[in-house]
């Protein structure tokens, strides 16, 4: 049954092919763009007079496209949505303008938790280009900060607690029940970079903890590990810290560091985002197109 009248993807979708395909037999007619636009005045050209867009995390819709294109009744965000001031919608504006937006949670988990840890042994054991301390070293007893105790952070934090790693965290509100079940400590932010050996950022985009003093405190032969999609730092100051010799910093993505630090001989960046697995982009694909069935169901 088709939904929409036209359906048009700003950007890539990060979907499968096949998937795509089913996302477009929902509309009459259909635009999926292969690349990412590079301006606000590009996206509404694309946009046009489509009821449905779909995009992913790397491009925006904001209050002017909204206000340019006004045959939207729907956006279907092909990625992590948590709140309305961290998303890459104008989803307030949308709401008064009664616009649908949806986004998904909880899909790409599993890859992020074997990206870490693999990184970390390679990096402990000296597998890689690089050895951590003089000799190799076992995951157990190491001293960990997990900053942000959403669904990534708590994955995470029992994926560590099996290592026998010594287990930290820091998030906006405290969880004493994963508390409980892995006799995990929560500090304050300063306590626990004092603490930890590492450190893993688990935060919502836009969401930025590490200042030049953060990282001061948290001292050096460290190691950072940032799984958010984009920096949870201030770039400058990572940059700084990482010119000490003795730290490490990794992320799945470049974007999730910062194009200042890529290429640093003590940087460890990926090419493609450990959440993106082809197993991830089914659970995506999944809960993309149920909620436009909810929103059928509801319409």
């Amino acid at each position: 049954m088709k939904i929409f009248k036209k359906m048009v993807a700003i950007e890539p979708t990060k979907l499968l092919p096949e998937w795509d395909e089913k996302l477009k037999a929902l509309a009459e007619e259909t635009v999926f763009y292969e690349d990412i636009p590079a301006d606000t005045a590009t996206v509404i050209e694309r946009i046009g007079d489509a009821d449905c867009v779909m995009l992913s995390f790397t491009s925006s819709i904001d209050k002017e496209a909204l206000e340019a294109c006004p045959n939207i009744r729907y956006i279907g965000i092909c990625a992590s949505l948590y709140a309305p001031e961290n998303a890459n919608v104008d989803i307030r504006y949308a709401e008064e303008k009664g616009i649908v937006v949806t986004g998904v949670r909880d899909y790409g988990d599993e890859g992020v938790k074997e990206y870490a840890i693999s990184e970390l042994v390679r990096l402990l054991q000296g597998r890689g280009p690089a050895m951590w301390k003089e000799e190799p070293m076992e995951l157990t007893d190491v001293k960990v900060g997990i900053v942000g105790m959403g669904t990534v952070g708590s994955l995470l934090a029992r994926t560590m607690d099996f290592f026998g790693m010594d287990v930290n965290y820091y998030s906006r509100t405290r969880k004493p029940d994963i508390e409980k079940e892995l006799t995990m400590t929560y500090l304050p932010l300063d306590e626990l970079l004092g603490k930890v050996d590492i450190v893993i950022t688990c935060l919502n985009k836009n969401v930025v903890l590490l200042d030049k003093a953060a990282f001061q405190t948290f001292g050096n032969g460290k190691i950072l590990m940032n799984v958010s999609i984009a920096p949870s730092h201030e770039v400058p100051a990572l940059k700084e810290w990482l010119e000490h010799g003795d730290n490490y910093a990794f992320s799945d993505t470049e974007a999730g560091l910062g194009a200042e630090v890529i290429g640093l001989p003590n940087v460890f960046a990926g090419k493609t985002n450990a959440g993106l697995t082809s197993m991830a982009k089914v659970r995506l694909a999944q809960k993309v197109i149920g909620n436009i069935e909810t929103f059928q169901a509801k319409n």
